[in-house]
């Protein structure tokens, strides 16, 4: 096998057909059904069911996809690298909201700081996005508070976290029980997003009800919503220790619940750690 099988096979899966990736790749459609073809006959097995006009990959398919997706991007990152060894570097990282919050910008400012040769790229989104763009190799690390799922990625915990339930200063809201919890409007983050999910598999797990009035994707707008008033919000203790600190929202405490959680640093399994990705996670580990 060569690495255009590879580059064919991941194209195919890409585009969904046979005709679309002849057109990308400027070869006729023979000549990628061809490819497909022996790589089926070298491995003994069906990457694709083909039904009517459309393609499904196959269990085999899905794991040689994954595999696939690692070559090249190995392949990318060899290049990448001895083109432009002792000149520049790059990272691509992600953070999920919350740790992106809190962590992210104050790391790149020391990225800057202490490599500028370091060009970097960051986005933040919800844990499970993020997850998926590990693995579909368009990070190199991701920092996340929610729950990772895929073994092909590893984890290492750098910074403890909790959620406090908040509430406008002017409430006379003093403490919350498990039986007041129910009658309170809620605003809460996304799906996919791990404060949302600690959130849930807590109250989930001592039979709490609870009354969703707002899901909001980020944690700005709902810091905003709780401080005019219109209802309260579990949020990392991180995310609102400045706003706590000015007196434009209140911790309320809560009797006999409590949400704690690591901060996480994940990476690829097979990823090359780059200096850039040592400095990242040395930094974490400084943090602990």
């Amino acid at each position: 096998m060569t690495l255009r099988h590879w580059e064919i096979f991941l194209a195919v899966c890409e585009q969904n057909s046979m005709t679309r990736t002849a057109e990308k790749l400027h070869m006729t459609q023979p000549s990628v059904s061809q490819a497909i073809k022996e790589l089926e006959e070298h491995y003994d097995t069906r990457l694709f069911d083909r039904l009517g006009k459309r393609l499904y990959l196959t269990d085999a398919g899905k794991t040689l996809l994954h595999y696939t997706r690692q070559i090249l991007s190995l392949r990318d990152e060899t290049e990448q690298t001895m083109r432009t060894a002792g000149r520049q570097e790059y990272l691509r990282l992600g953070a999920s909201i919350t740790v992106g919050q809190v962590v992210l910008l104050d790391f790149l400012r020391h990225l800057r700081e202490n490599r500028p040769q370091t060009k970097h790229v960051s986005v933040i989104h919800n844990t499970s996005h993020l997850e998926k763009m590990l693995l579909n190799d368009t990070l190199d690390a991701a920092l996340v508070e929610g729950e990772i799922h895929s073994p092909y990625l590893t984890e290492e915990p750098f910074m403890r976290d909790e959620l406090i339930l908040v509430a406008d200063p002017d409430t006379d809201i003093d403490t919350i029980t498990t039986e007041t919890l129910p009658s309170l409007p809620f605003y809460l983050r996304e799906e996919g997003s791990g404060t949302r999910l600690l959130f849930e598999q807590v109250m989930r797990s001592r039979h709490i009800p609870y009354h969703i009035a707002g899901v909001f994707n980020n944690t700005a707008d709902i810091k905003t919503a709780v401080e005019y008033g219109l209802g309260v919000s579990v949020l990392s203790r991180h995310a609102v220790s400045r706003e706590l600190d000015k007196g434009r929202l209140k911790e309320i405490p809560l009797s006999g619940l409590s949400f704690q959680r690591d901060f996480r640093l994940v990476l690829h399994k097979d990823k090359h750690l780059t200096p850039a990705l040592e400095y990242l996670i040395a930094y974490c580990r400084g943090l602990t």
